[in-house]
C-alpha cells in the first residue's frame, strides 16, 4: 500500500474531497457512499490525526450498509488549510468549523460521531446545534464540565494513573511510531503507510497544533467557558446518543467512562473488552456494527449490543438497545 500524490493512504471505497469555507480556509474530508442519510465522523487530536486516519476502517463499511459519510479533517490537521487562523483554536473553533463545513455541504440534519478530542467537540456541536443532529455517538474523550473536574483529578489519583507521553513527537517517523504503539491496543493496525501520512500531516501543522492543543487543555476566558459547559445540558438532552468507553484506554481510565455514566442519564453506555482509546480501531468489526445499527435503524441489536459489552451498571435504555 502507498500514499496518493496528497499523502493520504489509499483506501477502497474512500474519496478525497475539498470545500471551501468562509475566509478562504479550504477544508479537506474524506467521503463514502453516494447516497443514504448522511454521517459525520470526527477524528481525534494527537498530532497527525486526519479524516482518513481516524476512520479509514469504519467509513467504507457504513457506506457499504446505506449511509454517506463525510470524515473532515478538523482545523490544525490533516490537510485542512486555515493559513489566516481564522477558526480559533481549541473546541469552540472546531465547533464553528464544522458548522461551516456541514453547510456547505447542504447537510442540515445528520448523524455525528467523535472520537477522543472529535468526542469533545461533538458534544460541544449538539449542544451548539441540537437541530441538525439526528442522533450522536461517542468514543473516548472527555464530556465538558458535566462531571466536575475535581471528581476527575480525585479518580485518577486514587489510581495513581500515569498517561503515557503522547507529546513527544519530533517531526521523524520513528516519534510517530513510538506514540502511536503507546496508545493503539491493536498494535498490527499501525502500518508503514499510516506512520508516513501522520507524520507528514503532523510537521504541516506542527506550530498550529501546538496553538490548538493549548487551547484545547488550558484556561479559556468567562464567556468561552459559558459557551463551552455541558452541566446542566447535555445530561437533560433527549437526542439519541451512544458512547463506547475501551476498557483498556490507556490515556483516559475506564473508571473514568463509569463516572460519564452516572452523570448521562440518557446515554446508552458500552464498555467493550481489547479495546484501547481508539476503539474503532482496535476493534474495528464491532465498531462497525454497532455504528451501523445504531445509525441505520436507531437501535443496537441484542447480538452486537452483548459483544460490544453493553453496560450493566445500570439499566439498558430500551428505546436505543434490542431487548429479548
Amino acid at each position: 500500500m502507498t500514499l496518493t500524490a496528497e499523502g493520504i493512504i489509499k483506501i477502497d471505497g474512500l474519496a478525497s474531497r475539498w470545500v471551501r469555507l468562509p475566509q478562504g480556509v479550504k477544508a479537506h474530508y474524506m467521503t463514502a457512499g453516494d447516497d443514504g442519510p448522511a454521517v459525520v465522523l470526527l477524528h481525534g487530536g494527537i498530532n497527525g490525526s486526519s479524516g482518513t486516519a481516524g476512520w479509514r476502517f469504519m467509513a467504507p463499511y457504513l457506506a457499504s450498509k446505506g449511509l454517506r459519510v463525510y470524515c473532515p479533517d478538523q482545523p490544525s490537521f490533516g490537510l485542512t488549510e486555515d493559513p489566516e487562523g481564522y477558526y480559533q483554536p481549541g473546541a469552540a473553533g472546531h465547533v464553528d468549523f464544522l458548522h461551516d463545513f456541514t453547510t456547505a455541504l447542504g447537510l442540515d440534519r445528520f448523524h455525528l460521531a467523535g472520537n477522543s478530542m472529535g468526542c469533545g467537540n461533538t458534544v460541544q456541536y449538539v449542544l451548539a446545534h441540537p437541530e441538525r443532529v439526528i442522533s450522536f455517538a461517542l468514543i473516548a474523550g472527555a464530556v465538558g464540565d458535566v462531571v466536575p473536574a475535581e471528581e476527575v483529578a480525585k479518580l485518577r489519583e486514587e489510581l495513581n494513573w500515569v498517561v503515557p507521553s503522547i507529546g513527544l513527537f519530533d517531526g521523524t517517523p520513528e516519534s510517530m511510531e513510538t506514540m502511536m504503539r503507546s496508545i493503539i491496543h491493536r498494535q498490527e493496525a499501525i502500518s508503514p503507510e499510516l506512520i508516513e501520512m501522520r507524520t507528514r500531516a503532523a510537521n504541516k501543522h506542527q506550530d498550529t497544533w501546538q496553538r490548538h492543543i493549548a487551547a484545547f487543555l488550558g484556561k479559556v476566558d468567562a464567556n468561552t467557558r459559558a459557551r463551552l459547559s455541558t452541566k446542566g445540558r447535555l445530561d437533560k438532552l433527549t437526542i439519541p446518543a451512544i458512547y463506547l468507553y475501551g476498557r483498556n484506554d490507556v490515556l483516559l481510565p475506564v473508571q473514568e467512562g463509569y463516572l460519564y455514566e452516572k452523570a448521562l442519564p440518557n446515554i446508552q453506555f458500552f464498555f467493550p473488552d481489547e479495546c484501547g482509546h481508539q476503539g474503532q480501531t482496535d476493534q474495528p468489526e464491532m465498531f462497525n456494527a454497532v455504528f451501523a445499527e445504531f445509525f441505520g435503524t436507531g437501535k443496537v441489536s441484542r447480538k452486537t449490543a452483548d459483544w460490544a459489552g453493553v453496560s450493566k451498571n445500570r439499566p439498558e435504555l430500551p428505546h436505543l438497545v434490542e431487548q429479548v
